[in-house]
């Protein structure tokens, strides 16, 4: 076990388990704990590593309650909460961080174990595979204190969920269970509480197994559709097969089918 600002990280094998750790304010995003998690996936990316597969989840009762609203970053010099200081966060330091995420070469699972609010919320949609114990929720808390929705939540939700029901998370603030967001096609599965995380360290350990080259390749491919048009996007992948098409693990794949085996794919 690895511990950074308010942030812990667990190599198991080949998957790296991050759990945000400041369960007395529910995981609520602050200054230290988004340079823990840069600090934690520094590890993860270090050359001898052997994690292919991470998993992000909180620690306690809430994945996390979003930003911290008393935290240094979301307020000025008089001590109270200003406009200015909320954009502090998002610049300086969420940003960098969710475009690292988008742009990891593994494959990333959040495990959403309680509460999701907010950025929260936004951080938890940003897994590769959303996986949700049945009594979490998410929340788009930004109305409630009369901020606009940010993290990407206004680019992500529409995507996931479409307009309408974007708006309506937004614009309310209601909370959306589990199981209706599973419904909704926001979040892959559903568990019961206690079989959240031994059902994600599983399903990690089988993405982590594959060829985890090219399953990052594969992210980003589903990254950059968002924003490509057709012809862009399957000369995007003509480009990106050709390079998958070089691996070691695309000769062992072949190998093993034409032998009639399981591959034993090593991620390179």
């Amino acid at each position: 076990m690895m511990d950074f600002n308010r942030v812990s990280l667990e190599i198991g094998g080949v998957v790296g388990t991050i759990r945000l750790n400041h369960p007395e304010v529910l995981n609520a995003l602050s200054h230290e704990m988004i340079e823990g998690l840069q600090q934690a996936l520094d590890a993860v990316a270090e050359s001898d590593s052997p994690v292919r597969c991470v998993v992000l989840t909180g620690t306690g009762r809430a994945f996390s309650s979003g930003a911290n609203l008393q935290g240094r970053l979301t307020r000025g010099a008089t001590g109270k909460a200003t406009s200015a200081a909320a954009g502090v966060l998002l610049e300086a330091m969420l940003h960098p961080l969710l475009r690292r995420l988008r742009n990891l070469n593994v494959p990333f699972i959040t495990a959403v174990n309680g509460a999701a609010a907010g950025a929260g919320m936004s951080l938890a949609l940003f897994g590769d595979l959303i996986l949700c114990a049945r009594s979490a929720y998410f929340l788009q808390a930004f109305r409630r204190v009369g901020l606009v929705p940010d993290g990407g939540s206004t680019w992500l939700l529409p995507r996931l969920i479409g307009r309408a029901r974007a708006l309506e998370l937004s614009l309310l603030g209601e909370r959306l269970p589990a199981d209706t967001a599973l419904a909704w096609g926001l979040v892959n599965r559903v568990y019961d509480d206690e079989a959240l995380l031994p059902e994600t360290v599983k399903l990690a350990g089988e993405l982590a197994a594959g060829p985890t080259l090219t399953l990052g390749m594969t992210r980003k491919l589903y990254w950059e559709s968002e924003g490509n048009s057709f012809e862009e996007q399957i000369d995007l992948e003509q480009r990106t097969q050709r390079l998958a098409g070089t691996t070691d693990d695309y000769r062992e794949g072949v190998k093993a089918f034409l032998e009639k085996r399981a591959a034993a794919f090593q991620g390179k």
